[in-house]
């Protein structure tokens, strides 16, 4: 039983010989993209009907071809896949089987969803290896950053004096509002909270040693860092993550400038220098709003309030301060630069690494906020 679609000599031409096990579907003639080819239907139908399991192409008679015949063939195999038969090719160009087995390749399927347990195990194991093939990556943006500040103290720096005043000023008086009201705020809570409990005892006068040795040791320059890595931290990943989707950092390299130098450097001098200075003044700040709430809700004179600050707050309560916003503007400079240096070339790599510099800061101040707290207490300080 033959079922055939000629044409003249030299067009293409393909007959289904189902008289043999199993059938064989042979090819002749030219195959082009731009010329007639067989009619593909018919040639299905009697496939369908032979109830053959597979398919023999037998194309050693093919003369020149084109994607036409791959086109061609392909719908052949989607015919032949759906009534699920095997098919063998014979005498078929390579390039032209090469072809059509690629457009023939299925995607892979869904992996079905691990129980609960297991993909909470499996999320935690994909998080801790993560964090330890990061480890290299991370110390050589360390080891790099200690080479620019080593370059920068031998006077052989790329900085511009003009990107670190830039800093500075972005880092430091433009951030004095925000920084006042939540320190505000925050002194407000911790005023409230301490008199309410030291009133049972009459003790309500003894508010200001609480404000003002929380805010000075602990307090402000945690609430200052805090806003600091969502303000600035966040910047700094935002901008230098642009600058590597836009191919800026790339450009630097070639130019032979050190874009550790040139982008990174500032940035974290200038976080280092104003976090200090901020985390005072967020203690001043908190330590004045302490001083609202007792004057006029627990009617504490302003000169005794005054004078018992003085008298709780030593010297080295403030240096203690200022040490701890120096090592927590480093945290938030490293975060943010390093996050952003290493961001992807997408807009979504920018979002991840905003949200994963913000992330990465806070933990580190937290962190430092608790080794430095169990430091200073173990020395006495």
């Amino acid at each position: 039983m033959h079922s055939s679609d000629r044409d003249e000599m030299g067009e293409a031409r393909a007959e289904l010989v189902t008289a043999t096990d199993p059938p064989c579907l042979r090819l002749a003639g030219d195959w082009s993209i731009h010329r007639p080819r067989p009619l593909r239907g018919p040639l299905e139908e009697a496939f369908r009907e032979s109830g053959g399991s597979a398919l023999v192409v037998d194309g050693s008679e093919i003369g020149k071809w084109d994607l036409g015949l791959v086109a061609w063939l392909v719908g052949v195999v989607a015919t032949v896949r759906e009534e699920g038969g095997d098919l063998r090719w014979q005498g078929v160009p390579e390039g032209a089987v090469r072809l059509v087995e690629q457009g023939d390749a299925r995607p892979p399927e869904p992996e079905q969803p691990s129980p609960a347990g297991e993909g909470m195990l499996a999320w935690l194991g994909a998080r801790v290896l993560g964090g330890v093939t990061a480890m290299p990556d991370a110390l050589r943006f360390l080891g790099e950053l200690t080479l620019a500040l080593a370059g920068m103290a031998g006077g052989r720096i790329q900085m511009r004096g003009q990107d670190l005043l830039h800093v500075l000023d972005q880092a430091g008086p433009r951030a004095f509002a925000i920084v006042s009201l939540i320190s505000f705020l925050v002194g407000l809570i911790m005023s409230y909270m301490g008199a309410v409990q030291l009133q049972q005892f009459g003790a309500q006068v003894y508010v200001a040693d609480l404000v003002a040795i929380g805010m000075v040791r602990e307090i402000g320059p945690l609430m200052a860092a805090i806003i600091m890595s969502g303000r600035s931290g966040a910047a700094y990943a935002a901008q230098l993550g642009t600058m590597q989707v836009n191919e800026e950092v790339d450009a630097l390299r070639a130019l032979g400038v050190s874009p550790m130098e040139f982008l990174v450097l500032p940035r974290f001098l200038g976080m280092v220098v104003m976090m200090p200075v901020l985390s005072l003044y967020a203690s001043v700040v908190g330590i004045a709003a302490g001083m609202l709430v007792a004057v006029q809700v627990y009617d504490i004179g302003m000169f005794e309030y005054y004078h018992q600050t003085l008298s709780a707050v030593e010297p080295g309560y403030f240096l203690v301060g200022l040490v701890k916003g120096l090592l927590y503007g480093m945290m938030i400079a490293l975060a943010g630069c390093y996050r952003g240096i290493r961001c992807g070339r997408s807009a979504a790599a920018v979002g991840d690494a905003t949200t994963s510099a913000v992330v990465t800061g806070i933990v580190l101040i937290v962190v430092m906020a608790s080794l430095t707290t169990i430091l200073f207490q173990k020395l006495g300080i």
